[in-house]
């Protein structure tokens, strides 16, 4: 298995949760917050892959799904294009509303582009330092590890969120 593979396999892991986190929910239920005050699962699948998205695209010289296929329009939200969800407060998470049909079609757009672009890679691309500003400078593989992780971490919590919401 080479690392490209790994790592579509390890996106697709992603994919498979964000669909069984959201499907059959509807957009109340998404909008679901442990404690009235807890991140949604909406907000949640919404930011891993607002993250990706914006990772990916600049990692890959593209531009993000978000805004370049129209998503952000649709989505309609009360936000900037270019917000990623990062140290939202709380009244910005519950400012996050949409469908499980938004939802996992966002997702879907950009896993879609996720896989196209590690479908090129190889250890030379993944070598490539693609930030500066730390010590050491992140290389493509660790930016990439780091995507993963952090989409795995956003979507198991939805899941979690879910089967809360399943109890109540």
């Amino acid at each position: 298995m080479s690392s490209s593979d790994l790592l579509v396999d390890a996106f697709g892991r992603i994919r498979e949760t964000v669909a069984e986190a959201v499907e059959g929910l509807s957009t109340e239920e998404l909008a679901f917050r442990v404690d009235g005050s807890g991140n949604s699962i909406a907000w949640l699948v919404w930011h891993l892959t607002r993250i990706q998205d914006d990772h990916i695209a600049d990692a890959a010289g593209l531009e993000q799904v978000w805004t370049g296929q129209g998503w952000a329009r649709r989505f309609g939200l009360p936000l900037a294009d270019a917000d990623t969800g990062y140290g939202h407060t709380s009244a910005q998470v519950a400012s996050i509303s949409a469908s499980a049909e938004q939802l996992t079609g966002y997702h879907d757009a950009v896993h879609a582009q996720t896989v196209a672009y590690l479908a090129g890679l190889d250890g030379k691309a993944l070598a490539r330092v693609v930030d500066t500003s730390w010590n050491p400078p992140v290389t493509l593989a660790v930016r990439l590890i780091s995507v993963v992780s952090d989409d795995l971490q956003h979507a198991g919590q939805a899941a979690f969120v879910r089967g809360v919401l399943s109890r109540r």
